[in-house]
């Protein structure tokens, strides 16, 4: 499925980068080459889906590798017809869609790892879908904006460390793989750009009531100079749990298990 359409490549420098869409496209071919050789090394299930292929600049790396069972979502229709033009035989396995709004049931496959170089003005919210999805996603690679990714993979006591950080780290081992600089893009974003991986964990905790901990958690980390006894008052009602101690204590003071334990005592 590899491309080599000319008129393809040449029309992807008439494309222009749209800002409402969060698009900067990169276009380096060596950092384009290590995301998809560092996604494809890792990557545990047959079946993958690239998030906002774009201009094809990982698409073509990905797609080449025969390994693999590929599929991309792209809500830009200009990119899309690009694509097409570029892959021809990317045409059946390409979703015109909001990835955000996508049914991972028409990909048939219950395990897909997802790849790619995300708007970063809604890199939060695929991550949000990847988390909602987790039970089908096994594994993630993407970029998203450097301080984003510090605080996807920021542990407890760090300044960068909150609601992203736990929820995910939960259900997913964060790995904090590689920067990448500004003129990699076009256009160049104003931001750093660093790039994680999701690898889901073998043995996920067991919480007793998962919207309950994520209200908890969000509470705890809207009000971080507070206690958590203060900033949690609306969901103790008089109760003393048994990880009382930790109620003394900041948002950010809290590890990830810790976080789990004091919802599972609040649940119970």
């Amino acid at each position: 499925m590899r491309g080599t359409n000319a008129e393809g490549s040449a029309r992807a420098f008439m494309i222009t980068a749209k800002k409402s869409l969060g698009q900067h496209f990169l276009h380096d071919e060596n950092m384009a080459r290590k995301i998809a050789e560092t996604f494809l090394s890792r990557c545990p299930t047959v079946s993958i889906v690239e998030v906002g292929p774009g201009l094809g600049a990982l698409t073509k790396y990905l797609l080449a590798n025969s390994k693999f069972t590929y599929h991309a979502v792209e809500a830009d229709s200009r990119m899309v017809e690009h694509l097409v033009n570029l892959f021809p035989a990317i045409r059946a396995v390409l979703f015109h869609e909001d990835f955000l709004l996508f049914d991972f049931s028409k990909l048939k496959s219950d395990s897909v790892s997802v790849v790619g170089n995300f708007p970063y003005n809604i890199s939060s919210q695929i991550l949000f879908k990847v988390y909602e999805e987790r039970n089908r996603v096994p594994f993630m690679v993407g970029m998203f904006q450097k301080e984003v990714a510090q605080r996807i993979a920021a542990l407890h006591g760090n300044k960068e460390y909150g609601i992203l950080s736990v929820l995910i780290q939960v259900f997913y081992e964060v790995t904090y793989l590689f920067e990448v600089h500004e003129q990699c893009f076009s256009p160049p974003p104003k931001v750093k750009s660093a790039v994680i991986q999701l690898a889901r964990k073998k043995n996920p905790p067991v919480l007793k009531n998962e919207s309950l901990f994520r209200a908890l958690v969000k509470a705890g980390f809207n009000q971080r100079r507070k206690t958590l006894r203060n900033s949690l008052a609306q969901f103790l009602h008089g109760k003393n749990p048994v990880s009382v101690s930790l109620l003394s204590r900041r948002a950010e003071q809290l590890s990830v298990n810790e976080w789990m334990d004091l919802a599972n005592d609040v649940a119970s």
